[in-house]
């Protein structure tokens, strides 16, 4: 399984800022542009929290495991795996979702600022974004979490000199 990469993660983020940024615009050029929904920060803090937790709870048991602990529960495997895809899925959904609102803010914050519920649809969206970034973050470290150890006594170069 790759590692996630923040080059594809930051891209993923301006890319769909970009594009949110530009339909941003035509939209409200076209008609009045829809707002951004209070539970859009609320949704992405809690999705953070419970990877957080889950990377917390895994690194616990890990450790626990690890140092031979009497009463230790061992981690499944298969579960740690699970809950690494789950992460990358959602970090990398986050950096979308966290592009899309970024463009929205970007665009509210340059031209309707005046208006007060626009001003706070630019605040729902700026902690979305904040949000977002917490979900990369919660995901990253679960991810690194689960990483095995290198083994560098088994590697392929080291199997050939033997």
């Amino acid at each position: 399984m790759k590692q996630l990469r923040f080059r594809v993660l930051i891209g993923l983020f301006v890319v769909a800022g970009v594009l949110a940024w530009a339909g941003a615009r035509l939209w409200n050029a076209v008609g009045v542009l829809p707002g951004v929904p209070v539970a859009a920060p609320i949704v992405l803090a809690l999705i953070a929290v419970v990877i957080l937790g889950t990377a917390l709870s895994l690194r616990a048991r890990l450790r626990a495991q690890r140092d031979r602990e009497p009463d230790a529960k061992g981690v499944d495997p298969l579960v740690a795996a699970r809950a690494v895809v789950f992460g990358q899925a959602s970090a990398l959904v986050a950096a979308l979702v966290a592009g899309v609102y970024g463009g929205v803010c970007v665009y509210l914050i340059a031209s309707q600022l005046s208006v007060p519920a626009r001003r706070d649809q630019a605040v729902y969206a700026g902690f979305a974004v904040v949000a977002g970034a917490a979900v990369v973050v919660a995901a990253v470290f679960m991810e690194r979490v689960c990483k095995l150890p290198d083994d560098e006594d088994q590697g392929p170069d080291n199997a050939t000199k033997a």
